[in-house]
């Protein structure tokens, strides 16, 4: 008997599987350019960190009210439709921030990226489940882990422009104590950098805007399931009583929140030790590299371990590695959080996989939508993690708990994230794999 696995991805399909690729690039840019906003918002408004963490609490929040309206729709419409939507309003997004700079308004910047993000929510909730059904179910996992990989490309991309295009020409940065200028001055820098901040949000619309037209002339396969269509009471329900599902969004839920908590921090965990917010942004730089490999790297071996084994794997190493960043002092405990990237990298695609794996095509359409909605976890645990470093005061290392400064302690957080996904996938291997893995070695 063969043992040889379905192509990961057909010759006939190639195309259309690029273009939505070209999607987890896209959204993933968007993601990179935000996180260092959050900083940048702090320092130019004056705001404290939980303030400036509303800048990821709209940004996420998105995802959360949208993802079910958009799962809604694709149940009516095409994939490519959902697609066409989220590019829109992804692009409405980001060219809003053009007047908000010119008003000057902290609120009109986050409603911009409010609405920039149920077009990523309209993105992600299609893209998803669009590429599991692309093939065969056998390679979905890998499939979506494959097309996984270029997100990390966006990250690099809009970190790139993050760092050089706006960091590095905020003037507010350039001045020893903000806070202490006149207001004639601070409101002259103010002004300035808001403009800097603006810039890569208009030019990401309009290039947005071209991937628009680019999808509206292309022809995209259609979904396989295309014609059924049960009560949307009858799919809920079905979910519900799915555990692998339902545990897999809260697993989602936290992974989500761990990643962006130790991507959005990492500037303050550089600042507590010393280190600059442009220097901070070489640490990111190698963390998103890092992350590219750790999904190079896990996509290969999905094919040789099993989804939830490799799972649980790499959650221990980030536990472990997050552990040296809360506990190790200076420049070391700031490898082991860059170091972290490597390991959280297969956890997205793979948590999805898993959870929408044993689904029919309908009831992905609409269990993605839970998977989206887990991206509120961006928005909610690094709001929670600034309290957390605000608990001395505004600065990052102002007081000490567990012998270690709050910003050290703050990643607790993400620690009891990987805690619970090595649970999961230890609990998915144990009850779902094992037995196919014993049926492999005897064949």
């Amino acid at each position: 008997m063969s043992n040889s696995k379905p192509v990961v991805v057909s010759k006939k399909i190639l195309i259309p599987f690029i273009l939505v690729t070209s999607l987890f690039a896209l959204w993933g840019f968007a993601n990179a350019v935000t996180d260092p906003m959050v900083g940048a918002f702090g320092k130019v408004l004056e705001l404290s960190n939980s303030e400036a963490a509303w800048v990821q609490m709209a940004f996420y929040g998105g995802y959360f009210c949208m993802a079910l309206p958009a799962a809604m729709f694709m149940r009516k419409y095409s994939y490519k439709v959902g697609i066409l939507i989220g590019l829109a309003l992804f692009a409405t997004g980001a060219l809003l921030f053009y007047p908000a700079a010119q008003t000057e308004s902290f609120l009109f910047f986050c409603i911009g990226l409010y609405i920039l993000t149920f077009g990523l929510a309209f993105l992600e909730t299609a893209a998803n489940p669009y590429i599991l059904a692309m093939g065969a179910k056998e390679t979905a996992t890998q499939r979506l882990n494959l097309a996984q990989a270029f997100n990390p490309v966006g990250l690099i991309g809009g970190l790139f422009v993050a760092q050089h295009f706006v960091l590095k020409n905020l003037q507010s940065d350039d001045v020893a104590d903000f806070s202490a200028l006149d207001e004639a001055s601070k409101l002259a820098i103010k002004t300035a950098d808001l403009m800097v901040i603006r810039n890569p949000y208009v030019f990401l619309g309009l290039f947005v805007i071209g991937v628009f037209i680019l999808f509206v002339i292309s022809k995209m396969p259609q979904s396989r399931d295309e014609g059924s269509m049960p009560s949307i009471k009858d799919t809920f329900a079905t979910l519900a009583k799915n555990k692998k599902y339902v545990l897999g969004v809260v697993a989602q839920i936290l992974y989500v929140g761990a990643q962006i908590m130790c991507w959005t921090f990492i500037y303050h965990y550089a600042e507590a030790i010393g280190i600059d917010s442009v220097t901070a942004g070489d640490y990111q730089m190698a963390a998103f590299i890092l992350f590219i490999v750790g999904r190079a790297v896990g996509t290969y071996m999905l094919r040789f371990i099993s989804s939830g084994k490799l799972l649980m794997s790499f959650a221990v190493l980030s536990l472990i590695f997050t552990a040296g960043t809360i506990f190790i002092q200076g420049e070391v405990g700031l490898y082991c959080l860059v170091a972290i990237s490597f390991f959280m990298s297969l956890m997205f695609p793979t948590i999805y996989g898993i959870a929408l794996g044993d689904l029919t095509e309908e009831q992905s359409k609409v269990g993605s939508a839970g998977l989206i909605m887990a991206i509120v976890g961006g928005a909610l645990l690094p709001k929670l993690q600034g309290m957390i470093i605000d608990i001395g005061g505004n600065g990052v290392a102002d007081t000490k708990i567990m012998s270690v400064t709050e910003v050290n302690f703050s990643f607790i957080l993400p620690l009891i994230c990987f805690v619970y996904i090595a649970w999961y996938g230890l609990r998915v291997y144990k009850r779902h794999e094992a037995t196919d893995d014993a049926l492999h070695v005897n064949e």
